[in-house]
C-alpha cells in the first residue's frame, strides 16, 4: 500500500465532507465544490496554502505534531481519525504520537496465559484477535457462537473475510451493513499503522478482488476502532441473539485484543447462550482452542 497516496486520499476525503457553513466560514457566490477548498483548510489550520497542499499530496514526512493537531481540528477529525492521521505521518517518517512506537506486522501468536484467560470464561464467548481481524484463539462458546465462520477448518478464521465473502454471513449478522462498514474501518486503521504488513496487503487484495461491496466501502476512507457496543446475530442453532461486546487491548501485545460477548441477566440471549454452551460442550472438550492467523 502506497503511504503517500493513502495520506493524500484520506485528507481529501475529510476535506470534501465539511461544508463552509460547518466550518463557520462565509459563503460568497457559487462554489464548484461542496466541501472546503485547500486554502480554507490552510487558513483554519494556520499554515500556508503551499504547506497544506504539500500535505494533501501525501508528503507527511517531518510534519510536526502541532501541525497535525491543527489540521485535525480544521478538518473536524474525531479521535480515531486523528490517530489515523498520526499513524500515516509516522509511517511516512513523521513524529510518534503520544509515545506510540512504530509498528511491525500484526501479531499472529497468543501467549498461553492469555489462552487460559479466555478458557476460564466458559459462560461467555471470548476471542483473541489482531489488527487484521484474524481470530487467533477462541474458547468453546466463542467457536459455537461463530460456528458459521469456523465451519471451514481449511481456512483460517478472519471476521472481515467471513463478513464479505461467506454467503452464511448475510443471515448470521442481523446488522450486516454496520458490521461490514466497521470491519473496513478497522482494516483501514491497520493499514495506516502497518502499510507494509504482507498478510494485511494480501487480505485487502483478496477482498478488493472478490467483493465489489468491499471495494466501495474501502474507497470511502472511513476508519473505525472496536471498543464496546451491541451486536445482533442469527445463529443456526439458537436463533436470534442480541449481545453486548467489549474489546480490550492486551498491554504489551502488538495489536492483540480480547473480545468478549455477554447478555443481560434474565434476557432471552442469556438463555440462548446457555443452550449454545450445552450444545457446544462435547465438541469443545475435543477441540483445541487455537486458530492460526489468516
Amino acid at each position: 500500500m502506497d503511504n503517500r497516496e493513502e495520506a493524500a486520499a484520506f485528507l481529501r476525503s475529510r476535506r470534501d465532507r465539511i461544508t463552509p457553513e460547518q466550518a463557520g466560514l462565509p459563503v460568497y457566490g457559487l462554489r464548484r465544490v461542496a466541501g472546503l477548498r485547500r486554502g480554507e483548510v490552510a487558513m483554519l489550520a494556520g499554515v500556508s496554502v503551499e504547506y497544506y497542499t504539500r500535505l494533501e499530496r501525501g508528503n507527511l514526512k517531518g510534519v510536526s505534531g502541532s501541525v497535525l493537531d491543527a489540521v485535525a481540528l480544521a478538518l473536524r477529525l474525531d479521535d480515531t481519525e486523528r490517530m489515523h492521521l498520526y499513524d500515516l505521518a509516522r509511517a511516512a517518517g513523521g513524529p510518534a504520537a503520544h509515545g506510540r512506537a512504530a509498528r511491525g506486522d500484526a501479531a499472529s501468536t497468543v501467549r498461553p496465559s492469555v489462552r487460559r484467560i479466555i478458557e476460564g470464561m466458559p459462560d461467555l464467548p471470548a476471542f483473541v484477535t489482531n489488527d487484521r481481524l484474524d481470530a487467533l484463539a477462541a474458547n468453546p462458546l466463542g467457536r459455537a457462537l461463530f460456528a458459521p465462520m469456523f465451519a471451514n477448518p481449511a481456512r483460517s478464521p478472519n471476521t472481515a473475510r467471513f463478513a464479505f465473502l461467506a454467503p452464511a454471513s448475510r443471515r448470521f449478522y442481523v446488522d450486516r451493513e454496520r458490521v461490514t462498514r466497521d470491519a473496513v474501518g478497522v482494516l483501514r486503521v491497520a493499514a495506516g499503522k502497518n502499510p507494509h504488513d504482507p498478510e494485511l496487503i494480501r487480505l485487502i487484495g483478496e477482498l478488493s478482488t472478490r467483493s465489489e461491496e468491499f471495494r466501495s466501502l474501502w474507497g470511502a476512507r472511513d476508519v473505525h476502532v472496536f471498543r464496546q457496543g451491541v451486536k445482533r446475530f442469527w445463529h443456526p442453532v439458537v436463533g436470534e441473539l442480541e449481545l453486548d461486546h467489549e474489546s480490550m487491548l492486551l498491554p504489551g501485545e502488538d495489536g492483540l485484543s480480547v473480545v468478549v460477548y455477554s447478555a443481560a441477566p434474565g434476557s432471552a440471549a442469556t438463555d440462548a447462550l446457555t443452550l449454545l454452551a450445552s450444545w457446544s460442550a462435547p465438541a469443545g472438550r475435543e477441540k483445541r482452542l487455537d486458530a492460526p492467523s489468516g
